[in-house]
């Protein structure tokens, strides 16, 4: 990355991100644009408990250590501690697995990379679970919930937190800008959100056509399928969906185009 100009959209590991970039010699510019909001209301959450404690499932899936960690806030109790401990609890990557622990469970079955929604179907199918609680992440995913009814389950979707824009948005918007004016070698995402909500800063068609002549690294299939929703061609996904390889193998993408 020696002297590129690199965007990134990291809000949480931002200083990491930058850390990351500047190793491999890039300049970067990482614009913080999301945040987790926890809804005021927990209905779901509190209804989820309700049936847990009622025997009404036999597996939770849970697809965020986020979502993770504010459900359990919402309705944990040691009944409930012994309620989860009687259904298969899948979880669709190390995060939520991480988040399990914190509270002395394992998952029984873990999801593998790259931890999209098709691999949760594809594992799920040889399983006996019918009564499916789904813990969401921010939005629903109606692909996921459509392909686990049609293996014949009941799912039962728990949101408990949605994505907004970041309380200060002109990093943001001067990301786009830089993008729209040509001053940005590369652009990494890391999540489907970083992208809806960069195209909240300008004219949607205008910035897919900039990040279209630039190089667009994404951390996965999820993040690429909406990048090209956007008509944004994707260059480069990493060997596996964490933010450390998307920066190192990036760098190498890079260095392999100026050979």
């Amino acid at each position: 990355m020696k002297g590129l100009r690199i965007i990134a959209l990291e809000s949480r590991r931002a200083e990491e991100m930058a850390t990351l970039i500047r190793k491999q010699g890039g300049e970067p510019f990482v614009a913080p644009s999301m945040r987790e909001v926890e809804l005021a209301e927990q209905s779901a959450a509190v209804e989820f408990g309700a049936g847990m404690l009622a025997g009404e499932f036999d597996c939770l899936i849970l697809l965020t250590g986020v979502g993770t960690r504010i459900l359990w806030k919402a309705i944990g109790s040691e009944a409930m501690l012994a309620a989860w401990k009687k259904v298969t609890l899948v979880a669709r990557g190390p995060k939520p697995s991480a988040a399990l622990r914190e509270i002395s469970l394992v998952p029984d079955v873990q999801i593998p990379a790259p931890n999209t929604w098709r691999e949760i179907v594809e594992v799920m199918k040889g399983r006996p679970e019918t009564r499916i609680a789904l813990q969401e992440y921010g939005k629903s995913n109606p692909a996921l919930i459509e392909a686990l009814q049609q293996q014949g389950r009941g799912v039962s979707p728990v949101s408990i937190y949605g994505w907004d824009l970041p309380l200060d948005t002109a990093p943001l918007k001067e990301a786009a800008r830089r993008i729209t004016a040509g001053e940005a070698d590369m652009v990494l995402f890391t999540t489907s959100m970083q992208v809806v909500n960069l195209m909240r800063m300008g004219d949607p068609e205008v910035l897919a056509h900039a990040l279209n002549k630039t190089t667009v690294a994404s951390i996965g299939p999820t993040t690429s399928e909406t990048l090209e929703e956007y008509g944004i061609h994707v260059a480069f996904e990493p060997s596996q969906p964490k933010m450390g390889l998307l920066v190192n193998e990036a760098a190498n993408y890079n260095e392999s185009l100026r050979s």
